[in-house]
């Protein structure tokens, strides 16, 4: 595992915020970056409900399980997901060693910069993509490399790290949550490897409270040491339909609070509200194109439709990112 320390922006980050928040969550206003409204008290009233002993509604703290997307709910995720970016960055620089990637589709136009037409084959064009680029190392090898690109790479819009691009708000129910004795987990369909690396500092959530996709992993014995070699072979998608068999598969318990974004996390939160006893989900509705992007029904990433058409008559709450939120990102300053 690696040991070295990210860059200022995660210090002021992490350590800046999480810790402090943590150590302040039940303070008078334990979300400060959150405006007054529906969206902010339903999330401290349930919280409240199931945290005090006397509450007919009191959740033993075993129980208290929340699950968060990652894509477009505790991170951005436009014009594309985030791990898209690191996998076409991973495929400029392995592109010395793959003379057949200049005429060979879809890599010919991602080293062209022409996106678009490299990502017109699909989920096939992606997949094939993914396994040239995350295949064939070992799972320390490929852990390096996703620290090394979290640490340096820069959203092409923004000019932010990527780990910069976080919102204040959910960092902030991170910490409530865990300060109440909640335990908080990734359930995201992006890959729990390209995850793992950097969700403990970046969220403050270990390695082993992350669930995601996965391609099969192998044990070697390679020059007298053990390894795991990670195969160019699905094996597991970890979205829609497949995120309530991550939770059980990985957690072993029903959360009783979901957080999402897209209909993607439908079946989450379904799954998640559908249980007995209290019980909360939560959309954030992406409605900021000044601060953030505004996008939902049409869009090609975050697609949330279903969702918005279902959560008020499923009892869940809808987080209007433009009205409830009083920043996106977290305010820091890099000591570079």
């Amino acid at each position: 595992m690696f040991k070295k320390q990210f860059p200022g922006i995660l210090v002021s980050v992490v350590i800046g915020t999480l810790v402090s928040m943590t150590a302040n969550a039940k303070a008078a206003d334990p979300l400060p970056s959150w405006n007054d409204g529906k969206a902010k008290q339903s999330i401290i009233d349930f919280v409240e409900k199931v945290t005090q002993p006397d509450s007919p509604h009191f959740v033993p703290p075993a129980e208290r399980i929340a699950t968060f997307d990652n894509d477009g709910c505790l991170w951005s995720e436009q014009p594309m997901y985030f791990q898209a970016f690191f996998v076409f960055d991973r495929i400029k620089a392995l592109a010395p060693q793959h003379p057949e990637w200049k005429t060979q589709e879809p890599f010919a136009s991602i080293l062209k910069g022409d996106l678009k037409s490299a990502l017109a084959g699909g989920e096939h064009a992606l997949l094939e993509m993914v396994m040239a680029t995350h295949a064939g190392m070992t799972t320390d090898e490929f852990e390096k490399i996703v620290t090394d690109w979290i640490t340096t790479a820069k959203h092409p819009k923004t000019g932010k790290l990527y780990s910069e691009m976080v919102y204040q708000p959910m960092l902030e129910v991170l910490a409530y949550l865990r300060a109440n004795g909640f335990k908080t987990y990734i359930v995201s369909g992006g890959g729990i490897e390209f995850m793992r690396p950097w969700s403990e500092r970046v969220y403050g959530i270990p390695p082993e409270q992350v669930v995601g996709s996965s391609i099969k992993t192998k044990f070697e014995v390679r020059d007298g040491k053990p390894v795991l070699v990670r195969l160019p072979e699905l094996n597991f998608i970890d979205d829609k339909e497949g995120k309530p068999v991550g939770i059980q598969q990985h957690i072993g318990r029903r959360p009783i609070m979901a957080f999402g974004n897209s209909d993607g996390d439908f079946q989450m939160l379904e799954w998640t509200t559908s249980g007995s006893g209290a019980r909360f989900g939560l959309y954030v509705h992406h409605t900021d194109a000044d601060r953030e992007w505004a996008y939902d029904r049409e869009s090609s990433v975050g697609k949330l439709s279903r969702g918005l058409d279902e959560a008020t008559t499923r009892g869940w709450t809808v987080v209007d990112m433009k009205k409830d939120w009083s920043v996106i990102y977290p305010i820091v300053e890099s000591v570079r």
